[in-house]
């Protein structure tokens, strides 16, 4: 259940961002769902959610490559609908929320595959350990948010990782070591 949501994951659903001539955009927290799915013993698939998501995006559709983002997931807000498992996974044997109590990912290259996808990687930072994490990037829209007017830039991300190499390998193989990431990000400015 150590899976990273990863916020990074947590936006790093930016993939299509940049930096050239670029808007800095503040990443929306009550608009920005960090999700992951992890295998249950072979029955099912474990949906957990990450709640407190904080970060910028530096991001210009023309140059993807001068793209920046750096997202902050807190692991202390981590839910998955079941309360016994929720104070299991903040302790020691999983996210250890205690210590670690930050999840961060740093964009590091933008490729653009085309006008409304493209990938990401960066580093992403879980229990102290640091390692490269690459997803795929649908930008949706940009433009002004009718609600509250805001310019508003949102983005969808896909990947996965092996949370064994993040030093959580509580219950492999019983609990999976693939973590899937779903991620759903708007940013305003």
């Amino acid at each position: 259940m150590r899976p990273l949501s990863i916020a990074f994951a947590s936006v790093a659903a930016l993939g299509a961002v940049s930096t050239a001539s670029a808007a800095d955009y503040k990443i929306d927290p009550s608009h920005t769902h960090v999700l992951f799915l992890v295998n249950h013993l072979g029955f099912s698939n474990m949906i957990g959610l990450f709640g407190e998501t904080t970060g910028t995006i530096g991001f210009d559709p023309a140059t993807p490559a001068a793209s920046k983002l750096k997202v902050d997931v807190k692991t202390g807000s981590l839910q998955t609908q079941f309360a016994p498992r929720d104070v299991d996974l903040k302790g020691a044997d999983w996210f250890n929320v205690a210590e670690f109590p930050d999840m961060t990912f740093v964009g590091k290259t933008f490729t653009k595959k085309d006008d409304k996808s493209g990938q990401v990687t960066g580093d992403l930072t879980l229990l102290g350990v640091t390692k490269p994490v690459t997803l795929d990037v649908a930008f949706n829209k940009a433009g002004v948010r009718p609600t509250d007017k805001a310019d508003t830039v949102g983005f969808s991300a896909r990947g996965s990782l092996n949370r064994s190499d993040f030093g959580l390998k509580t219950f492999i193989p019983y609990i999976g070591d693939k973590v899937d990431l779903i991620i759903e990000t708007e940013a305003t400015r």
